[in-house]
C-alpha cells in the first residue's frame, strides 16, 4: 500500500451562471441520444489542490466547516435491493444521525447509490454515477418545501419553527472510494452570497432546485483519502440557522483522481437525504 498523500491536486469542474441573471436550469436525466443532462448554463474546470484530512478528521465538524466523518460500520452491507436499503438501512442511519448530532427527529425522504460506469449514460434513478459538478443539494427554498412534502400538515408549521437541517449521510459501498473520491469545500472558505447561485433541478415529473458554485481561489477543499465503507461522512446540506454563526452547507463534487492506480476498482457509494429536527 502506498504512503497517504498529504494532498492530491485534480480538476474540479465549477460553474459558470446564465448571462443576464437568467435562473439557471439542469435536468435530473441524461438525454438518451447525446449522454447529457440539458443545462442552460457552462462550466469550467480549475485545478484546484485537495488535502487529504485523515488523522486530522476531528478537526471538522458540521457546525464549523458543514462535514464530519466518522466510523461507524453499517450493518446491512448489501445494498442490492431498494425494498432492504429502506427496511434495514434507513432505521439504523436514522439511529446515527440522531447520535451524531443530538437531533430530536430524523426522517430520510430518498437514498442514491452511484456506481461508476465509463461510457455508459446517467440517464435513470438506477444508473446513477458520480456527479463531476462543484454543487449544493438544497437551497433554502428547496428545504423549505422538502419539510412540507415529506412531513404531516399538522406537523410542518411547528417543525419550521425550530432548527431544521438536510444533510446527507455518505459512504462508499462494497470497497474504499480510491476511485472517483469525493471533495468537499469548507464552509468557512465560502462566500455563500456570490459563490452560490440557484439551479432549477428538472424531473420528469417536477421541479427541485439546487445550487451552482461559481469558482473561488479562497475555496478550501478537503478529501478522505482510501474511504472504506465502514467511514461515512456527514454533508450539510442545509441550515436553517443563517446567522453566521454555523456553516449552512457544503459545496462538494466527485473529482477524478490522477494518482489513482490503474485497475482500482470503479467507486460505487451511497447517500442517504436526511431532514433533521432538533427540539
Amino acid at each position: 500500500m502506498t504512503a497517504t498523500p498529504a494532498s492530491t491536486t485534480a480538476a474540479l469542474s465549477y460553474i459558470i451562471p446564465p448571462a443576464d441573471g437568467v435562473r439557471g436550469y439542469q435536468h435530473i436525466n441524461a438525454d438518451p441520444l447525446t449522454g447529457e443532462r440539458k443545462k442552460n448554463f457552462t462550466r469550467e474546470d480549475k485545478s484546484r489542490v485537495i488535502e487529504n484530512i485523515r488523522g486530522k478528521e476531528g478537526s471538522f465538524t458540521l457546525d464549523n466547516a458543514g462535514f464530519q466523518y466518522y466510523r461507524h460500520p453499517a450493518k446491512h452491507t448489501k445494498f442490492e435491493s431498494d425494498d432492504e436499503i429502506q427496511s434495514e438501512y434507513y432505521p439504523e442511519s436514522i439511529e446515527l444521525i440522531k447520535k451524531l448530532t443530538g437531533a430530536s427527529r430524523v426522517v430520510l425522504f430518498d437514498h442514491t447509490i452511484r456506481r461508476r460506469r465509463p461510457g455508459e449514460a446517467d440517464d435513470s434513478p438506477d444508473r446513477r454515477q458520480p456527479v463531476p459538478q462543484v454543487h449544493v443539494d438544497q437551497t433554502t427554498a428547496s428545504a423549505i418545501a422538502r419539510v412540507h412534502r415529506h412531513l404531516p400538515a399538522s406537523d410542518a408549521p411547528k417543525l419550521l419553527e425550530r432548527r431544521f437541517q438536510i444533510i446527507n449521510l455518505w459512504r462508499p459501498i462494497a470497497h474504499p472510494a480510491l476511485d472517483w473520491p469525493l471533495a468537499l469545500c469548507d464552509y468557512r472558505s465560502v462566500d455563500p452570497k456570490s459563490d452560490l447561485f440557484p439551479i432549477a433541478l428538472v424531473y420528469p415529473d417536477r421541479e427541485g432546485e439546487t445550487q451552482g458554485v461559481k469558482f473561488n481561489e479562497n475555496n478550501k477543499w478537503k478529501y478522505l483519502y482510501n474511504m472504506t465503507p465502514e467511514e461515512l461522512v456527514l454533508i450539510k446540506c442545509f441550515d436553517s440557522i443563517q446567522d453566521g454563526s454555523v456553516a449552512v452547507c457544503t459545496p462538494h463534487t466527485g473529482f477524478s483522481d490522477p494518482t489513482t492506480p490503474e485497475g482500482t476498482p470503479h467507486r460505487q457509494s451511497i447517500e442517504l437525504r436526511a431532514l433533521v429536527f432538533y427540539d
